[in-house]
């Protein structure tokens, strides 16, 4: 799993690449998500667009983010979630719970109206 940190404006983008499961991806997210709280950046997007898969840590990891961030007031969206992965979070009923857009500037542009 590989993880690129950029900002546009005041929120930040995770670009994900790789595997989203047990022992790579789930520390790796866990770590980056907890370091973007500690320096108190509100609006975050998960770009999931090169995860190739999740598994169930990689799930409980990404609903563990998305609940650290709303204790910190912030909020978690996520891009482009490619079909096995959207087929995933339907199937475990993480998909309706979580923002999802399929375009970077949709998913910046959402933190305007909320």
């Amino acid at each position: 799993m590989k993880v690129d940190v950029r900002h546009v404006g005041d929120v930040i983008i995770v670009d994900l690449d790789g595997r989203l499961v047990l022992g790579v991806g789930d520390e790796l997210l866990r770590d980056v998500v907890n370091e973007i709280l500690a320096e108190e950046w509100k609006k975050i997007v998960l770009n999931l667009d090169k995860v190739t898969i999740m598994d169930s840590s990689g799930i409980g990891e990404l609903v563990s983010s998305w609940k650290l961030a709303r204790r910190f007031e912030a909020q978690v969206k996520l891009l482009r979630p490619g079909d096995s992965v959207k087929q995933t979070l339907t199937l475990t009923q993480i998909l309706p719970l979580m923002e999802v857009f399929e375009t970077e500037s949709e998913a910046v542009g959402s933190f305007m109206v909320s």
